[in-house]
């Protein structure tokens, strides 16, 4: 055990002194979670959007209003004519257009029913389609305004609730997805190259002759990034909490025991890729764009799972970081407890107990 503490002790002041591997542990994550948290998110805000009021009415000036007070759009009254708002939407200067006939309020008024014309950008379909949904749903809200009582008899008008996300927070949903792939790549990487540097330097064979056991060179050399990972999680969490307002509604403690037990995950393959690679460059190839991709597809964050062919499907199955995905939102976005996320511990517990006997196994071979 002595022997052991002197040599994790060694392994701290190797990453302490590799400025490289602190950036990679705490650079990239920080910087990860502010760009998914602040620029990466399904929500469209501050669309450049042109209104053009034929009619000049307090009917449309009303609506107009509730558009301009809407955090969604850069609202401006158009400056152009009907024809010229098309060369516009050619330059890419505008997402939406909002056009008023000269007779909408007193359209309104008499016959009870008012034509608006919007007009979108579809060479962006999922933006069209967002901005076009918050117009319609502004001057729904209008109408119902004006006319509380429908016209026709029965009314059905449908209440929404967002469960989990009272806010429509766009954060929420990357948070965890951000915080499952950072840990699978920084994580894997960094225990993959600090096992095959020690090979290229040439001090690997000067480990294995001496009396420390073979088994222990592997745990030592794990042992610090798993502090650092700890340390690195509890930094995207508070950057989370208190820079993203995303709130951990479920156990903390129960937060950081599934955390650590990803983290052994990802540095079992790390373990497994270090015994499988001779080179610092072809670890990390394997271990951070071999394995961005399929956390990035496969994880359920940013693609639903259940959109794809049944075939991807069962693959994603293989991949650590979607049960993490899983478990995380159960936890600190729904409050779960462990009753709901065993299922997912369990695989996660089982994918670390057989990385980590490939990867001894593989290493006392190569001892031989």
């Amino acid at each position: 055990m002595k022997q052991l503490l002197v040599f994790i002790r060694k392994e701290f002041y190797h990453v302490f002194r590799d400025r490289r591997t602190l950036l990679i542990m705490f650079g990239i994550p920080v910087a990860q979670i502010l760009l998914f948290g602040f620029a990466l998110t399904s929500e469209v805000k501050n669309a450049k959007v042109i209104i053009s009021d034929n009619a000049k009415d307090p009917n449309s000036q009303q609506i107009i209003h509730k558009i301009k007070a809407s955090s969604y759009f850069l609202a401006e009254e158009a400056t152009v004519n009907y024809t010229d708002i098309e060369k516009v939407f050619k330059k890419g200067e505008l997402k939406c257009a909002i056009i008023f006939p000269p007779h909408f309020g007193s359209d309104l008024l008499k016959s009870g029913r008012a034509q608006v014309q919007i007009m979108a950008d579809g060479s962006d379909p999922n933006t069209a389609k967002t901005l076009i949904s918050y117009l319609t749903a502004i001057i729904a809200d209008y109408q119902h305004q004006i006319s509380p009582a429908a016209a026709f008899p029965y009314s059905i008008v449908p209440e929404t609730r967002l469960l989990y996300n009272e806010n429509a927070n766009g954060s929420l949903n990357f948070v965890p997805g951000v915080l499952a792939l950072v840990l699978m790549i920084v994580c894997t990487a960094l225990t993959s190259v600090a096992v095959v540097r020690e090979k290229e330097l040439g001090t690997m064979e000067i480990l294995l002759v001496s009396p420390f056991k073979p088994v222990m060179v592997l745990i030592a050399k794990a042992i610090p990034f798993l502090a650092l990972s700890i340390a690195n999680f509890t930094l995207i969490l508070l950057l989370s909490v208190y820079v993203l307002d995303v709130p951990v509604k479920g156990s903390l403690s129960l937060l950081y025991i599934e955390s650590i037990l990803f983290i052994i995950t990802c540095l079992s393959f790390g373990l497994l890729i270090s015994n499988t690679t001779n080179s610092q460059q072809t670890a990390l190839l394997l271990s951070m764009m071999g394995l961005m991709m399929p956390t990035l597809i496969f994880t359920g964050f940013m693609f639903p799972l259940e959109n794809m062919p049944r075939i991807f499907q069962v693959i994603s199955n293989i991949i650590p970081s979607r049960w993490y995905f899983l478990i995380v939102k159960a936890v600190m976005l729904k409050g779960l407890g462990f009753e709901y996320v065993w299922k997912e511990t369990l695989v996660l517990v089982g994918m670390t107990v057989l990385l980590l006997f490939i990867a001894l196994k593989n290493f006392k071979k190569r001892l031989a």
